[in-house]
């Protein structure tokens, strides 16, 4: 059974080698520094079960392909929600954690959901204060421009990327807003009449 310290159905490791390439480097105690402080004594953690309670889904959670059903235990505090949730969903649906294609899916969701999250907040009428968050009046009153020369500091170069992102970003939040705007105008507007000729 999965999630249990004796793993019953593991593959034969000579096998496994031959299969996967680098598989097993670990293997020898010589090769891993933290291996004189490993001890397996579940006694000692007070654990009461041989595999955790199954912790209760309030909304349907993603499933890696390698996995028969979800984890024991999982997160609860960002349940998936709007398009990015559906791209996550896809991601463990369709590819395995060990494709690409996967991880560049949940990062690509990641980015949608910060842009999602500043359209929320725009509605909310609680809009970011880039301004606030980015520390732009201790950069003018703090000497923080002047402290950027002459020290070698190796965020100098990261703020022109930042300020790139963050017009980039907004113009796609604006440019989404107008696309649904406009949308929500030409569905609520009456129809036009069509004349049968003219």
């Amino acid at each position: 059974m999965a999630y249990t310290a004796n793993k019953p159905n593991a593959p034969d490791t000579r096998e496994l080698r031959a299969k996967i390439p680098g598989w097993g480097v670990d293997l020898d105690p010589g090769m891993r520094p933290a291996a004189k402080k490993e001890v397996y004594d579940p006694a000692s953690t007070g654990a009461h079960w041989e595999v955790p309670e199954q912790q209760i889904a309030t909304f349907p959670r993603e499933r890696s392909t390698e996995h028969r059903e979800i984890t024991p235990v999982f997160g609860t505090a960002c349940p998936p929600k709007g398009l990015s949730g559906i791209i996550r969903r896809a991601a463990y649906r369709h590819w395995s954690e060990g494709q690409t294609m996967h991880w560049l899916a949940l990062m690509f969701a990641d980015r949608i959901d910060v842009l999602e999250s500043l359209v929320v907040d725009l509605f909310r009428g609680k809009p970011d204060n880039f301004l606030a968050e980015w520390g732009i009046k201790a950069e003018l009153t703090r000497h923080g421009f002047k402290s950027r020369f002459g020290r070698h500091r190796a965020d100098t170069w990261r703020v022109p990327l930042d300020v790139l992102m963050l017009a980039s970003s907004s113009l796609l939040v604006l440019g989404a807003g107008y696309v649904m705007v406009n949308g929500f105008k030409s569905m609520l507007a009456p129809p036009k009449r069509r004349w049968l000729f003219g």
